[in-house]
């Protein structure tokens, strides 16, 4: 265990696999002005991180070199200006880099109290996914209730937060997913219907789930080829958001079916945005979706739990099957 002024961080060496990630240690960091310094007892394992681990997600200017989204833990310092939390409060955050440490400092308006039922190792899944789910469904994708919506990899982290929030909200929720089993795990978290794309082609079988009409509002983290299949289910005047392109970032699609159903198309990534963007979604979220953890009817859905040094092995497990999120533990904090 780090001493009180080092702390352990899951450093990269060479970019490549999950091999590069190697415990080492740092000091532990003050928090600037307007920032808190968490104590890390969980923090969630992203794609980012994956990408960044090869060496194609550099972390903007004056984050930490090592990865790390969101974490959740107890306050231990406060910056000069920052009031709105105490030391020993329980927070989760988003943060530009650094999540897979002891400690890492946070701006403050991008950090949420933890709900009193919820365990900080669950809180660590809530950031990144809900943040990025809140953006982009709900700000950039204006869903509304009773409209019709469609997340890709409906069991990942994402996939599984956007289906709980899009059926919460009024929603009629489909999302695709690789196998029999995990299209019923999407069910069960309130899709609709859940179309298995290695068995089914999921433009027709949405076409003809919604009577002909398609979706208003599709969720990609896939791209490819999936962006022409994107406009021809989409409904008219349908949005497509992109947030991620796994399948790759060149695509070809039809301008004309664009402009016949007057489609928008629309992206954003959430990590290089300003701590005040961040804050107010935070905001946001505080008002309209804490309410629904502290009641039950949304939660961060965990598929597993690895300690902070196994972190290579817990990006291992990113590449086989899993449904929600996978969280590194500290053993600090105080989590329940």
């Amino acid at each position: 265990m780090a001493s009180n002024s080092e702390m352990r961080v899951v450093e990269i060496g060479e970019p490549g696999g999950p091999e590069a990630l190697r415990l080492a240690s740092r000091p532990v960091p003050a928090p600037g002005p307007g920032e808190i310094l968490v104590e890390v007892a969980a923090a969630g394992v992203n794609r980012p991180d994956v990408m960044q681990r090869m060496g194609l997600y550099p972390p903007p200017p004056g984050a930490p070199a090592w990865p790390g989204l969101e974490v959740a833990g107890r306050v231990a310092a406060l910056g000069d200006g920052a009031g709105r939390f105490a030391p020993g409060d329980r927070v989760m955050a988003l943060v530009a880099g650094g999540g897979y440490a002891d400690f890492v400092t946070v701006a403050e308006d991008n950090a949420l109290t933890v709900p009193a039922a919820m365990s900080l190792t669950a809180a660590a899944a809530f950031p990144e996914t809900f943040f990025t789910v809140w953006h982009n469904v709900f700000q950039r994708g204006g869903l509304k209730a009773g409209e019709t919506f469609l997340v890709h990899g409906g069991t990942s982290g994402i996939g599984t937060t956007a289906i709980q929030l899009a059926a919460a909200f009024g929603a009629r929720v489909f999302a695709t997913a690789g196998s029999d089993d995990k299209c019923r795990a999407a069910e069960a978290l309130g899709a609709d219907a859940c179309v298995n794309y290695r068995e089914a082609d999921f433009v027709a079988a949405l076409k003809e789930a919604t009577g002909g009409r398609g979706i208003d509002l599709v969720l990609d983290m896939i791209g490819g080829d999936y962006a022409a299949r994107n406009v021809e289910v989409a409904a008219e005047e349908g949005r497509i958001v992109q947030i991620a392109v796994q399948k790759g970032a060149k695509a070809e699609i039809d301008l004309f079916k664009v402009m016949r159903k007057r489609l928008t198309l629309t992206g954003s990534t959430l990590r290089n945005r300003p701590v005040a963007f961040k804050a107010a979604i935070a905001a946001e979220l505080a008002t309209a979706v804490l309410p629904l953890l502290e009641s039950g009817k949304v939660a961060p859905q965990i598929d597993t739990t690895y300690p902070l040094e196994a972190a290579a092995d817990a990006h291992r497990h990113m590449d086989e099957d899993h449904v929600g999120k996978i969280v590194l533990t500290t053993g600090r904090g105080g989590d329940d």
